[in-house]
């Protein structure tokens, strides 16, 4: 089938990590799946929730927090303050990114701290929230092996990348990594985390107003599948990559925007 975007039913679009975009976290990244971009930043915080506390629970923990900015979308979106609470769908995803990463960490080796997740949404054209969780990691690992190095963490405490992708089926075609068009077109709608070593963490999976075979399961699992062994070799890039120079950020960030 012709995709909106003339991609092959099981190619990525255009991925990068660009680190450094927050200067003021303990890392972070710009995370582009096509023209989805979001700003994954990772924040040390040296203390622990009080229920951790009152607990007496040992280690640390790790909490994430997602928002879309009201200019990420065609028609303004109006920020959650405005409400006076989180909407349903924001407060789901940042749970799912929360509950991603905890599966990538030992939260007993990281001592009594917590490790805040912020994403948020420049850009937004489908795959919000896998782009965050993708990015999400590539930030956490930079964030930890920084704390190794300055000698606050004896090992590393991450213990596998995680990444997410979506699949969908759209004519009878199941399809990788899906833009807005397709994910608002989509037969069946599907969000596939995986660790690097090909564990699941989570799947979230519907038909809209359809159903679906286990053989078409199984199909949109395999892409998912391909389509996260090929994000993790471009995390593991944009992790070793971490210490270029702040040029090379600058000149992968005007290209990106050029596009």
């Amino acid at each position: 089938m012709n995709r909106h975007d003339n991609r092959q039913t099981d190619e990525l679009r255009p991925i990068s990590f660009i680190p450094h975009i927050a200067p003021n976290a303990t890392a972070s990244v710009l995370a582009s799946f096509g023209n989805t971009r979001v700003i994954c930043a990772v924040t040390i915080e040296e203390d622990v929730p009080r229920w951790m506390k009152m607990q007496k629970v040992e280690g640390g923990w790790l909490s994430a927090e997602y928002s879309m900015l009201p200019y990420s979308t065609l028609d303004r979106k109006r920020r959650d303050i405005t409400s006076g609470k989180l909407d349903g769908r924001s407060s789901e995803i940042q749970r799912l990114i929360g509950r991603s990463l905890r599966a990538a960490v030992d939260l007993s080796k990281i001592g009594q701290r917590t490790v805040w997740i912020d994403c948020d949404v420049l850009q937004a054209d489908g795959g919000t929230r896998t782009a965050s969780i993708s990015g999400a990691s590539v930030a956490l690992a930079m964030a930890l092996n920084k704390l190794v190095a300055e000698g606050k963490l004896a090992e590393m405490p991450m213990k596998q990348l995680v990444a997410a992708i979506s699949v969908g089926m759209l004519e009878g075609t199941p399809l990788l990594d899906l833009c807005y068009v397709e994910d608002r077109d989509a037969d069946v709608d599907m969000n596939v985390v995986m660790t690097e070593g090909g564990q699941f963490v989570e799947v979230q999976g519907s038909g809209e107003e359809a159903v679906f075979s286990a053989d078409e399961m199984a199909a949109m699992l395999a892409l998912a599948g391909k389509g996260i062994r090929e994000l993790n070799a471009l995390q593991r890039e944009a992790i070793a990559a971490a210490d270029r120079p702040a040029e090379a950020d600058l000149s992968a960030l005007q290209a990106l925007f050029a596009r």
